[in-house]
């Protein structure tokens, strides 16, 4: 099968590229490579696929519609993974226009391409940020999206809703996975473990927002490409499903976990809360058990202990 992976060269995205080639499957990737965090990054991490014949990479912009379906014309993809997308809630209260650009505008260009080309598979990475100050835990699909505080979980509500508007008119089977802070190697430099992880290992001092009892729904990657492996393999017509660990656990926990594999305490700067951060994440993942066979394996002691280990590694096998 030929699938198209948008935001491949990211954390996410080359972990389920690696995934697809290694199931024999033909990959081409669309990333833009910008400057959210070091694209060094992010070329370290296709860099592994330089050679293989069954990939392909697209140096491109999701907001260039024409450049989108030159792409999908050339490759022809049957099944499209868009993960490409600004993230990050806090960021995107700074640039909520580019949010809105890349995550609305960058969706439908993407969309329109699938319809034009007559993809038969499209899946949608959205966020439990939808969700916002929800008052019912844990989140279930079903539940109202009324409340999103941040223009991230604003634009990812309405790239769910615009997935149902082509589904509908054009009968393309979508599935939109809400993804619950998802963690592990090659992870994100700007999300918490990656980030507490580097700056405790250096003796440096980490900022934590609250009082550190903000209790997140914390995924590991290996889980969380399990669910878009069986998403593209089991299409539906139009579906919402959580992928999480469906176990939430408070940030207090995750540094003495970090803590504890590091040999080393952290110097910890407590601050205010910040806006758009909710109090909460916790994914009902019942639908995903029924619809793709999902079952979330690695708890987060041992997530952050491979987490660590893979830091550690990484960092002896540095260039000096």
């Amino acid at each position: 099968m030929k699938i198209l992976v948008t935001g491949g060269a990211g954390f996410i995205g080359s972990t389920l590229t690696a995934a697809l080639l290694d199931k024999g499957e033909k990959v081409a990737v669309i990333d833009d490579f910008n400057d959210f965090y070091d694209p060094g990054l992010k070329r370290e991490n296709v860099k592994p696929f330089g050679g293989n014949p069954s990939f392909s990479l697209h140096e491109a912009d999701i907001r260039n519609g024409r450049k989108v379906l030159e792409v999908f014309r050339d490759e022809a993809p049957e099944a499209v993974f868009h993960l490409a997308a600004r993230a990050g809630v806090r960021p995107s209260i700074q640039s909520p226009m580019l949010y809105e650009e890349v995550n609305c505008a960058g969706t439908l260009n993407l969309l329109e391409a699938a319809r034009l080309t007559g993809v038969k598979n499209f899946v949608f990475a959205s966020s439990s940020s939808v969700y916002g100050i929800n008052s019912k835990v844990p989140f279930s699909e079903d539940d109202p999206i009324t409340c999103p505080i941040s223009p991230y979980a604003t634009t990812k509500r309405a790239g769910e809703l615009m997935c149902f508007t082509y589904s509908h008119l054009y009968s393309i089977p979508v599935t939109c996975l809400r993804f619950f802070t998802v963690y592990g190697e090659k992870g994100r430099p700007d999300m918490a473990i990656a980030k507490f992880t580097r700056l405790i290992a250096e003796g440096r001092e980490i900022q934590v927002y609250g009082d550190g009892s903000a209790r997140r729904d914390f995924t590991y990657i290996g889980d969380i490409i399990s669910g878009l492996l069986q998403s593209i393999y089991k299409p539906s017509r139009y579906e919402i499903i959580n992928l999480g660990g469906s176990n939430t656990v408070e940030l207090s926990r995750v540094i003495s976990l970090i803590e504890t594999n590091l040999g080393k305490k952290a110097v910890i700067k407590y601050t205010e809360p910040m806006p758009g951060d909710v109090p909460i994440t916790f994914a009902n993942v019942a639908k995903a058990r029924r619809l793709l066979g999902f079952e979330p394996k690695v708890a987060i002691e041992e997530g952050v202990r491979r987490y660590v280990s893979w830091f550690l590694e990484k960092e002896r096998n540095a260039v000096p």
